[in-house]
């Protein structure tokens, strides 16, 4: 079978690992239960930033935030290569901008993901991500943000959302964990 992954707060704790180094960065402690509050993907509201000072933020902490100690999420990678040593194969696709698709490549291999280059793609807006998706006729694909999965509302691809505070009003399979989440691959593969 062939399994897609997007990377960002699927894969990785992304967010929640930006808004630590937010409340550093500004010197802003906040509460982390405000972050799992939220109800949009940016975490800058939080802050008390402007949209255009948050994305202005982001945009200069991107290289920390890619390529420093951003943590997987428990057992993510344990299932992946699982999956990897049960013959499936796996797909990363995400839309990190493609001047960091070398450096994200590399960050993966260095992590441990079980990754071929030909099965990597980086560089693409949300809304492009159901072109390759189809391409590839994917049987499962795994993500956060409602700008991609309501893309691919209607495709063959089961598609399973790793829940966040800003996707639980989409009304598909979703998981929390990656515990779930093999528990629900193993089961639908049986």
């Amino acid at each position: 079978m062939k399994f897609g992954f997007d990377i960002d707060d699927t894969l990785i704790n992304l967010r929640e690992y930006a808004f630590h180094y937010y409340q550093k960065q500004l010197n802003k402690p906040v509460d982390l239960a405000v972050f799992h509050e939220l109800n949009r993907v940016e975490i800058h509201e939080a802050f008390g930033l402007s949209d255009e000072e948050g994305k202005n933020m982001w945009n200069r902490s991107l290289e920390f935030l890619y390529f420093t100690d951003c943590p997987l999420y428990a057992d993510a990678l344990d299932l992946l290569k699982q999956l990897e040593s049960d013959g499936h194969e796996i797909y990363y696709i995400t839309s990190r901008p493609i001047a960091f698709t070398e450096k994200t490549f590399n960050w993966m291999v260095e992590q441990g993901f079980p990754i071929a280059r030909e099965n990597f793609f980086c560089g693409m807006k949300d809304s492009e991500k159901v072109d390759i998706i189809k391409s590839l006729q994917l049987d499962y694909y795994f993500d956060d943000k409602p700008a991609v999965l309501n893309t691919l509302t209607g495709e063959s691809v089961t598609v399973i959302v790793k829940d966040q505070s800003y996707n639980r009003h989409l009304d598909l399979p979703r998981v929390k964990n990656w515990d779930e989440l093999g528990d629900l691959i193993n089961s639908e593969l049986k």
